[in-house]
């Protein structure tokens, strides 16, 4: 038996079951957002999702197989190639919605602060898992959250001007590999009281007036004080999706809701090209009620938990950054996502892993995970090398 075929049986079965469930359910729910439609282009989105999952699938199982030590020479290019793209969006970018956060390459659009993001992590994490041991003067803590802080800040800002939902997520999977960086405590609660004091200027100095009435919004909508919201401007996307969730009940209006004339779904109506990527929840709590709504968010919920174990499984501290880095990624997607369709949270578009439709964000999912079953696969490796150096030693001393 190959080494690669040991690692390939080695794998976490039941992660690759997991992220399978729940593309397969991503494609049912966009398949129920647009078949109906007569445009030909949209009406099949579904069978782009599927298609972008498949060319996702090589680059999880290339990851998966490949010991995951290569990020240390290999994170510096693709963060480089992560700003070249940022770059790109600012001269070339093509605009989508009122965010210019895509490049055209051939007949398709990427999206290039979902590749910043992925070097990202890889690239914090051998800040904070790998440097110290190379470089002795980084083992103090203060040196290499600095470091770290430019690292991540350059694309932070760069993508909160171009996605400003894309750009919130790097704060907390900042913050989530310092703390199982091997940072002290007192530097963290630091740098939260100083992110915690500056949220006031930022949403009065940095936030456009857009941006303010939708956080004002969706806070005077949870507060029931409905006479201070707009339906017809700012909250005229959280009142339909309230309406969408609330009239799905328990068993949801069923992908025939179209048929009947009572029936009609909202999100179908009202705002059917963004009910397959930013309010794909929505669309879960409508067509298949609050038991589907519940079936995807245990089905997340397993997925973040599995990486929390792999997260503790894993044979060094890189591995570990790793999956930390990944799991808070899709953490906050999966919270942000869930949380304005339910306007609980302010609507800033942020896909949901595996569910939302999105080319270049799949394939960057897929590879993440791939990412994390690699530090499963080797979880391992350095006892086997080490007990196979002592027996050789052995050998040679008999």
């Amino acid at each position: 038996m190959t080494p690669l075929f040991k690692k390939f049986l080695g794998m976490n079965w039941l992660l690759v079951l997991n992220i399978a469930a729940l593309i397969v359910f991503g494609v049912y729910a966009i398949f129920n957002a647009s078949a109906h439609k007569d445009e030909a282009e949209f009406a099949l989105k579904w069978r782009d999702q599927i298609r972008w999952a498949l060319i996702g699938l090589p680059f999880f199982f290339i990851a998966s197989l490949i010991d995951y030590k290569w990020v240390r020479w290999a994170c510096l290019p693709m963060y480089l190639a992560g700003i070249g793209g940022l770059v790109a969006v600012l001269l070339i970018g093509v605009e989508i919605g009122g965010n210019k956060a895509w490049i055209r390459v051939g007949s398709q659009m990427v999206q290039p602060s979902q590749f910043a993001i992925m070097a990202g992590i890889l690239i914090l994490s051998v800040i904070f898992g790998e440097l110290p041991r190379l470089l002795p003067v980084f083992r103090r803590p203060w040196l290499r959250i600095m470091l770290a802080g430019m690292i991540a800040g350059i694309p932070a800002v760069m993508v909160i001007k171009e996605d400003l939902g894309s750009g919130l997520v790097w704060g907390p999977v900042f913050l989530s590999m310092m703390l199982v960086g091997s940072i002290p405590f007192r530097y963290l609660i630091t740098l939260l009281l100083c992110v915690v004091s500056v949220v006031p200027l930022v949403y009065v100095f940095a936030l456009k007036p857009y941006q303010q009435a939708r956080i004002n919004s969706t806070w005077y909508m949870m507060t029931n004080q409905m006479d201070k919201v707009n339906l017809q401007d700012e909250g005229w996307v959280a009142k339909h999706l309230q309406i969408a969730v609330s009239t799905g009940g328990l068993e949801g209006k069923g992908p025939l809701s179209m048929k009947v004339p009572d029936q009609a779904s909202i999100h179908r109506t009202f705002f059917p090209h963004e009910s397959i990527n930013d309010f794909i929840f929505g669309v879960v709590g409508e067509e298949f009620g609050f038991r589907g709504c519940v079936l995807l968010l245990s089905a997340m919920a397993l997925l973040l938990l599995q990486g929390v174990f792999v997260a503790f499984c894993a044979r060094d501290q890189l591995g570990r950054l790793i999956v930390v880095g990944v799991v808070a990624m899709f953490f906050v997607h999966t919270f942000q996502n869930a949380g304005m369709n339910l306007v609980m949270l302010p609507v800033i578009g942020l896909p949901m892993p595996f569910v939302s439709y999105g080319g270049t964000f799949v394939v960057v999912t897929l590879f993440l995970m791939g990412m994390v079953q690699s530090v499963w696969v080797h979880r391992n490796i350095s006892a086997v090398k080490k007990r196979s150096v002592n027996s050789t030693r052995e050998e040679e001393a008999e």
